[in-house]
């Protein structure tokens, strides 16, 4: 009975193995369209904080997203490829352009 038991409890355990039959391992999927890149838009740094400079750097960056980070805000942790973010001081003077 205890035999029964032990390979009743085993056939579950199989469902869990590879099915690549091999140790490669699955590639990485490829960056979505509109990841962002902020080293083209680095020269906005200094700039006015405003609606249009912001499209400007959409464009220039390629990503999907903009965040504004206003001065002494917090912000998320989440990481986005699609999305630039820009701070700006007191001043509405871009501070830093930088991904994610």
């Amino acid at each position: 009975m205890k035999r029964s038991l032990l390979a009743l409890s085993t056939i579950p355990l199989a469902a869990c193995t590879s099915a690549y039959g091999g140790s490669d391992a699955p590639a990485a999927p490829a960056a979505p369209n509109g990841a962002c890149d902020a080293a083209p838009a680095q020269y906005h740094v200094g700039h006015d904080a405003t609606a249009a400079m912001g499209a400007a750097i959409l464009k220039d960056t390629g990503a999907q997203t903009l965040r504004w980070g206003p001065p002494d805000s917090v912000w998320t942790m989440d990481y986005r490829v699609e999305r630039v973010n820009v701070r700006y001081d007191r001043d509405m003077k871009i501070t830093e352009i930088t991904c994610g």
